[in-house]
This record gives structure tokens, sequence and C-alpha cells, in this order.
């Protein structure tokens, strides 16, 4: 039987994909993902994106990174470049096990995107890219600005006046919205940020205080990115970054992949078939995880094990994964209700040009609940003094999950990786946090279980 065409809810539906019973019952449940391949083995649409692509979007980036120290000081260690450090958290590990009854072999490392420097969260990295080129396309065209260019003369005035007539939207749940924002208004544009029932109070007053435009929405994310792109298509002059089908958005994530390849060569961590990776990204609509797995995937290929962390309310890359439906079925389909604290989380439909390129090179992806998000941020606080958003410690239980669950033992086993674990590193990415005010932060660390 062809599980596109059985119908949602139906017993020969849940009986044919088991997994579709733990998310209808908003359970914690793991899934590996059958048809996982190896990378030199896939076709099709991945194929329209490869490392070239990924190469171009760094070489973009560096080009702007003249221009980024001068518009924002905050990058100079970096010399302009937006990037985050790759930290061990060994207290945590111990915790870990502890927690989840389970020895983790190997070591757990942060990559603190929750550190990033302008708009704080894994959306610095596509959502400032797409700005960024956006505006260089703009330069380009009208004869101001070539690629020999130094960037820094993006911070005259004259270039802000020209931007001041452009506008750009997004529809965002809250970090996407502070990126393209925070970035946009910087270079001048006027943007437009449509914003989700989700999104927190504290992100849309930031955004103000920028003087970017926000449409807040009692709906939930689809339909304020549905908004968002019905509003700009009216307008020749506005420019829609599309979260759900961005091919630049998508790029400027994956640029990760080759940016944490230095990282780890700096830090002496190998990755090959003896010391395999395995990360764990927090997913929402798909856009962020999806484009720096498949980043990660084109520098180390079947070396790394890519997994996607979602709350047990909106798991909608792994519904749609599952299923092969992709944007073609909703958790609200199965009866969930998109509710969630990790608002970056909060998406009902996954984007069908993410699911697509990651079919055959994710690994798997597990959901989490609630209330279990809060004990590993407060955890985390306590023992590694790191603070983050709920979303962002989507992907903390990742390697106890891996180690405790029968099909992520089936994996090791299969992948013959088990002999390997002990020099083998886990790498959870934290997505976001260092913006949050300190009262909401301190309502999360004592928040009442």
């Amino acid at each position: 039987m062809d599980k596109r065409d059985i119908t949602v809810k139906s017993p020969e539906f849940i009986s044919h994909i088991p997994v579709i019973q733990d998310l209808i019952a908003a359970r914690e449940t793991f899934w590996i993902n059958p048809y996982y391949r190896s990378v030199e083995k896939l076709h099709g649409p991945r194929r329209e994106i490869d490392l070239s692509n990924i190469l171009d979007a760094d070489e973009r980036l560096r080009r702007f990174a003249h221009y980024i120290v001068k518009a924002f000081p905050e990058t100079q260690p970096a010399q302009g470049l937006i990037e985050s450090p790759v930290i061990p958290i060994e207290s945590m590990h111990r915790y870990l096990e502890s927690h989840y009854g389970v020895q983790i072999p190997g070591e757990i490392w942060l990559k603190c995107d929750n550190y990033l420097p302008v708009s704080g969260s894994i959306k610095a990295r596509g959502g400032i890219y797409e700005v960024l080129k956006h505006a260089e396309g703009i330069g380009i065209s009208q004869g101001l600005l070539t690629t020999e260019d130094d960037y820094s003369i993006l911070i005259n005035s004259s270039f802000r006046d020209i931007f001041s007539h452009y506008r750009i939207a997004v529809g965002s749940t809250g970090n996407l919205g502070l990126s393209i924002g925070v970035m946009g208004a910087q270079l001048g544009f006027k943007v437009t940020v449509h914003m989700s029932a989700d999104a927190k109070e504290w992100k849309k007053a930031l955004l103000r205080s920028k003087g970017v435009e926000v449409i807040e929405y009692t709906s939930d994310y689809s339909k304020a990115v549905e908004e968002g792109r019905r509003q700009a298509e009216g307008d020749p002059h506005c420019h829609f970054v599309d979260d759900e089908n961005s091919r630049d958005l998508f790029l400027g994530y994956a640029v990760a992949g080759l940016r944490l390849k230095e990282q780890l060569l700096e830090l002496n961590l190998r990755v090959d078939a003896d010391h395999p990776l395995f990360v764990y990204l927090p997913c929402g609509v798909g856009g962020g995880p999806g484009g720096v797995a498949f980043g990660l995937k084109q520098v180390f290929k079947d070396n790394v094990h890519c997994f996607f962390a979602e709350p047990t309310h909106s798991p909608c890359m792994l519904l749609g994964l599952a299923t092969g439906l992709h944007d073609r079925i909703a958790v609200q389909d199965i009866g969930l209700d998109n509710k969630t604290e990790a608002d970056g989380l909060a998406v009902g439909r996954a984007s069908s040009f993410v699911g697509k390129i990651m079919e055959g090179l994710l690994s798997g992806a597990f959901t989490i609940e609630d209330e279990e998000l809060f004990r590993l941020l407060q955890a985390l606080d306590r023992t590694q003094g790191i603070q983050c958003e709920p979303s962002s410690l989507a992907g903390m239980a990742g390697p106890a999950r891996l180690l405790r669950c029968h099909e992520g033992l089936q994996y090791l086993r299969n992948h013959q990786l088990e002999d390997a674990l002990e020099k083998g590193t886990h790498l959870v990415w934290a997505t976001g946090g260092s913006l949050v005010p300190k009262e909401v932060m301190k309502n999360y660390l004592f928040r009442k279980k």
C-alpha cells in the first residue's frame, strides 16, 4: 500500500506507519529514517544544491565582513564573521547520564548559536545571509557596487537612502523575524515582520525598538507566513523572505558546515569512520536545521549523523518525513494543537522544500515534552552556567535518547557504529537565548514543575 494514498487518521494509515500512534498521543518518541542513504547514492532534488553553492554563500558572507564589523562592532573578534563557539559540556554530560540512566560514550559538545552576534540565534545564519544577498543584488544592479569593492561602503548614508525605497517582509514565530528585522533595518530597508500568536512579547518589542513594523496574528506560524507572502506579492519593491521555500536562507544556514569543520580541526576533534559525529538539531519548519544538516553532510559525508528534535505537540517535520506527505500534512490533521513553550518550534506544517532535500540525508528525529525542555534548560544553567531559551534545549536529550531506545541502538548496529562510540563526538546545537530579557530568563530558570 502506498502510504501517500492512505487517508490520514484511518486505521490503515496508523498501522502502516507505527510512529504516528506516538505522535497522535503526544508521546515522546524516537524515529529512525528508513529512507536514509549514503550521500554518494542520493539523487533527485537534493542535487540542485551542492557544495559549490555553499562555498559561494560563504564567499559572499566574507565580502560583507568589513561592513559587518562597522555595523556591529561586537563581531570584531571574528573579523566580521557571524559565528559561535563550540564548547565541551562535561558536567551536563554527567547530568544526562544520571537523568536518563544511560552511559553515553564519547564526548558531548555544545554548538553555541545561542551566542551568535547580531540577533542571538541560529536564524542569524540564514536570515542575515538572505538580507545581505538581497542588498548586494540591489547595489550591483544599480551600478553602485561590485564584488571587488570593500563592502564597508554600505555603511554610508547614500546606501541607506537607496535601500529605504525597498521593503523586506517575513513571517516568523520570533527568531527569524529578529534576524531579518535587525539586519534589514540596519541597512536601511523598511522591514515588516508578520508574527504568529506563539511569538514572545519581548521579541515583538525588540523589533519595534529597531523601527521594524510588526503585524500580529491570533493564529499560528503558517497563517503569518501566508499573509506575509500575500501582501508582499502586491509590491514589486518588496522582497519576501520565505522560510518555507527559500534557497538563500537554506544556503546561509548550510555555511555552518564549512565553519564547523574549521572549528573541529582547531579543537583537534576528528571526524571520520572511526570518529563519528552525531548532531542534534531543534526543528521548526525545517529551514535552519535542514540547511545546517545539509552543509554538514556535504563536508563530513557519511561520518556525520544528524537528528532533528521537535516538541511533542508540534512534530511537523517528523510527521511529514514519516508519511512522505511533507507539507501536505499538518500536526492538526492528526489531532495535535501545535501549542508549545518552544515558540521557535511551534510550526504545524513542515517545509516541503527542506523535507524533500532531507529525505535521504537525515538519520532520524525525536520528540520531547515541554516540561523536559525546562528541566534541561535549568540543568544546563546549573551545571555549565549557560542560559538558553526553551526551544534551544530540544536537542539536548539526543545523545541519551539515541542510546537508550531500541530504534537508536538498532541504527548504531546497522551502521556499524557501536565500536566507534567511545571515540565519537556528540554535538548538541543550541539555537537561541542570549537576547532573552533577564526577567523572562529568571521565569524559565525558576519555573515550577
